[in-house]
């Protein structure tokens, strides 16, 4: 109960804080073909780690290049919490991800059995709701559990139930983890592993963390540029408990009705971005410091994507 008090604070203060300072929504266009010139400031809202960051860039510089005006907004929190700023209507959309859709907003346990299942049951919840996907991306970012190879010749760990053969588990990973089905919950429901503790880090730290020993295992996403140089071990699921995450902006359903060329060039983004592509530019921003921005520049220019497409 401490822990839902405390989201449903955050939640609140970075609503405060997000409806105060976004625009978005709004009217404009005509049925004879509006221009994006037409077209309201687009407030794109995103998650609080790297990735977001650069998908944010991505959209953000590609509608701009089209001639739409766009506010970014980043690093608002959680996807419940930037869900409540979606649906209080201070974003007009948000990259997001299939799964978490299905099982953190969406609140179901079934677990889809393909990427094209789990998008159709989160397109058609967003519809209900007033808002839609646009295309899913080829990569799935999803959630997973890894450990040192050190760790995993240890134990003898090649699945997430082999995590039980650790004495005193203690998982390192984002505060969310804690009340979410594909974290401890579905760890319990799904695996029947219960007692785990779980020590909370900015998405990101964990790592650090992971290669100090403060923790024996780690969660991880799986486009994660850490994990391309083979230093961790990514545990299977076989029970599958972490779901497809392939990502899908959500956006107000009006907005694309009465601008379709936000969904032409938005899906020309996605369509882009292979697990290779999303991994090499979160080791760009993660491990070379680049800024995300400058990472999504170099991205759209390679794809040919930033010449003005006009109105």
């Amino acid at each position: 109960m401490t822990h839902m008090r405390s989201l449903g604070a955050a939640i609140a203060a970075v609503l405060i804080i997000v409806l105060a300072g976004c625009g978005g929504g709004g009217s404009g266009g005509s049925s004879t073909g509006p221009k994006p010139s037409d077209a309201p400031v687009i407030t794109i809202g995103t998650k609080n780690f790297t990735e977001q960051f650069i998908l944010g860039e991505l959209y953000k510089q590609a509608l701009e290049a089209s001639g739409f005006r766009v506010a970014l907004k980043s690093n608002i929190g959680s996807s419940e919490i930037v869900d409540r700023a979606l649906t209080a209507g201070s974003l007009d959309m948000y990259p997001e991800y299939t799964g978490v859709v299905l099982s953190e907003i969406a609140h179901m346990r079934g677990r889809p059995s393909s990427p094209q299942e789990a998008y159709r049951k989160a397109k058609d919840f967003e519809q209900k709701r007033g808002f839609t996907l646009l295309e899913m991306t080829p990569f799935s970012d999803s959630n997973a559990l890894a450990v040192t190879p050190q760790t995993a010749r240890k134990y003898n760990l090649r699945t997430i139930k082999d995590l039980e053969r650790i004495p005193g588990l203690t998982i390192g990973a984002p505060p969310e983890f804690r009340s979410r089905f594909e974290g401890l919950v579905g760890l319990g429901e799904v695996y029947g592993m219960h007692g785990i503790d779980v020590s909370s880090f900015k998405i990101g730290d964990q790592y650090g963390a992971l290669d100090s020993g403060k923790v024996d295992a780690a969660a991880v996403f799986t486009t994660d540029g850490q994990l391309m140089k083979g230093r961790y071990v990514v545990l299977s699921d076989p029970r599958n408990l972490f779901a497809f995450q392939n990502v899908a902006p959500v956006i107000k359903a009006d907005l694309v009705r009465k601008f379709p060329k936000i969904a032409a060039v938005l899906n020309s983004v996605s369509v882009r971005l292979t697990t290779g592509a999303m991994r090499s530019m979160n080791q760009k921003a993660v491990q070379r410091g680049q800024d995300p921005a400058t990472v999504a520049t170099d991205f759209l220019k390679s794809a040919g994507l930033l010449a003005n497409q006009g109105g």
